[in-house]
């Protein structure tokens, strides 16, 4: 029985195929195994439960809280904040992406060679996902398959929805261009807004600064000579 036959006997399929979904979004060039990455967890799990079990007193009680944490710390670890922190980069180059690509399509190209051009005058986690989708068309793959592929690994939604654009007025031959503009418009509001979320913690982040450290520093400074008066 190899692994990916023992991982299906563990687990259910659904919860492979959510699996294998947050691995997609690592993307193309990312190398983990999601049943490598299973069965790595499965085993570790066992370890930790049986270290916990016959190293405490209180063992059959610290073991399935243990194996609960290690099981969350461990989906954090390799997939989530992976995940978030690539969704963080792709969102922060959209921008200059489209924008790259807007002008190449204004030259009078076609979709497919706006985007080759626009992948080789810009770097980037998209630009290289871009050129992994032509990559796929030089293969045989129609532009519209290869694009609807590519929203599988990207994990923003507002890149996807920036993708989708590009395949519906592809498909169905509305202005692109116009299209392009309302989401580069769109990705510079969202920017902006985020911009100023981040302005508006910095009070209350302040704050909270402030009452962990200062004011405990002025009662000891206040208060202090008292102390060792009475002392």
């Amino acid at each position: 029985m190899n692994r990916q036959e023992f991982i299906k006997k563990i687990y259910s399929k659904k919860y492979i195929d959510k699996i294998i979904a947050k691995v997609n979004l690592l993307g193309f060039s990312n190398n983990t195994d999601p049943y490598d990455l299973l069965l790595s967890r499965l085993i570790s799990l066992v370890l930790v439960f049986c270290i916990c079990l016959y190293s405490f007193d209180y063992g059959y009680i610290i073991a399935p809280i243990a194996v609960v944490i290690y099981y969350n710390i461990f989906n954090e670890i390799f997939l989530n904040s992976k995940i978030r922190k690539r969704n963080i980069i792709l969102e922060k180059e959209a921008m200059h992406f489209f924008e790259v690509l807007t002008l190449s399509l204004e030259t009078g190209r076609n979709l497919a060679e706006a985007i080759d051009v626009t992948t080789n005058s810009v770097s980037g986690m998209l630009s290289d996902e871009f050129k992994e989708s032509i990559r796929e068309v030089s293969f045989g793959k129609s532009l519209s398959e290869a694009l609807n592929d590519m929203q599988e690994r990207i994990p923003s939604d507002t890149i996807n929805n920036v993708i989708l654009s590009l395949t519906q007025s592809n498909l169905y031959g509305n202005s692109i261009i116009d299209n392009l503009y309302t989401q580069i418009d769109y990705l510079r509001e969202k920017r902006k807004m985020e911009v100023k979320g981040r302005i508006s913690k910095v009070p209350v982040l302040i704050s909270v600064i402030s009452v962990l450290f200062f004011v405990p520093l002025l009662l000891i400074i206040i208060l202090g000579p008292v102390l060792l008066e009475f002392l």
